[in-house]
């Protein structure tokens, strides 16, 4: 045990400035997710567009797909959240149409970047890499249309994640997205709360 926490320290000190920038917007981002705060967005820019410089050397590269799916995705977020009075939209539950879209781009996402890592490059892991970015594609996507159930989505993508950046040998990247995991918990709470009010104020 002493051994692997020695190896953990000296991944996390050998750790490229590149992957500080990321892991820390990472954090900011989620905690102003978690408040409700469309600043989550640029913050989640910032860390989006380092994390691909990082991803790149390590092969991950389903995840860098992830990374300009979250790009598009932040840009649409940001703009869906505001409307012309810059008031955030109201949080919702997801209904059966929004679950249908959201087994769609699991399914679909999976079998394109299973397909695309296994034949056209030389991923080490093309089945877990594929996994862990399309269940953060439907994650986001929900979280994008503000829809409390993103919050699922996205711990199901930080489950699988963990181990494999520890694989890789990116342990900031784990320690980052271990943090997420607690964080999405409580920002699953605090959106039900939120909901409850916004059903009180109708």
């Amino acid at each position: 045990m002493g051994d692997i926490f020695q190896l953990f320290i000296q991944g996390v000190q050998q750790t490229s400035w590149l992957e500080w920038v990321s892991v820390l917007a990472g954090v900011i981002q989620v905690f102003l997710s978690k408040e409700n705060k469309v600043l989550t967005y640029p913050f989640g820019i910032i860390s989006i567009l380092t994390a691909v410089a990082v991803l790149y050397p390590a092969k991950l590269y389903a995840e860098m797909i992830l990374q300009g799916y979250y790009l598009v995705m932040s840009v649409y977020g940001w703009w869906f959240w505001t409307n012309k009075q810059n008031e955030p939209r109201p949080i919702t539950y997801a209904n059966r149409r929004d679950w249908k879209i959201v087994l769609l781009i699991i399914l679909l996402g999976f079998f394109l970047l299973h397909t695309v890592l296994q034949r056209w490059t030389d991923s080490d892991v093309p089945i877990w890499d594929a996994w862990v970015s399309c269940t953060a594609w439907a994650g986001m996507w929900l979280l994008a249309k503000r829809k409390i159930e993103n919050w699922i989505l996205l711990n199901i993508s930080n489950l699988f994640a963990v181990p494999l950046f520890i694989y890789k040998e990116l342990y900031l990247f784990a320690l980052l997205t271990a943090v997420l995991f607690t964080v999405a918990v409580f920002g699953y709470l605090k959106w039900t709360r939120i909901v409850k009010i916004q059903r009180k104020e109708l």
